[in-house]
């Protein structure tokens, strides 16, 4: 009986790398203390994306500072990750889309009016690393 596993499509293969990427870019948003941090599988709801990546900064200051934390952790990890972001300088709701994954970084009060938790309700959660071990492993 053989062990081996069947090689991975390169739908597989897209799908693990958009996931490493949501998972490297919570990592990011964690260190600069993200809160309601959640990365919400949308694939079978959405056709524009794989990954929402969904947090809340708690001031115009915080939610600029979570983009440039990501934009740096991303560029010392990925030499070539392209990045689209709108919303900046008010930074009350900012959109970072990588294609893949499309991170949601907002002030409390849009946080609040928009609820993408409760709009993806049925989405797929994917489990947040917890600690520093964890998250070496994930965005490896």
């Amino acid at each position: 009986m053989s062990t081996e596993q069947p090689e991975k499509t390169s739908f597989e293969r897209s799908h693990e790398q958009a996931r490493r990427l949501a998972l490297q870019i919570a990592t990011a948003a964690m260190e600069k203390k993200a809160a309601s941090l959640e990365i919400l599988d949308v694939r079978r709801h959405v056709d524009y994306t794989d990954f929402l990546v969904l947090m809340m900064g708690h001031s115009d200051r915080q939610v600029a500072a979570l983009v440039y934390g990501i934009e740096e952790a991303l560029r010392k990890k990925n030499k070539k990750i392209h990045c689209s972001v709108e919303g900046l300088p008010h930074a009350y709701w900012v959109i970072m889309d990588f294609g893949d994954v499309v991170a949601h970084l907002f002030q409390q009060q849009a946080h609040q009016l928009y609820d993408l938790e409760g709009l993806w309700m049925d989405a797929q959660r994917i489990k947040l690393p917890k600690d520093k071990e964890e998250q070496g492993k994930n965005a490896a």
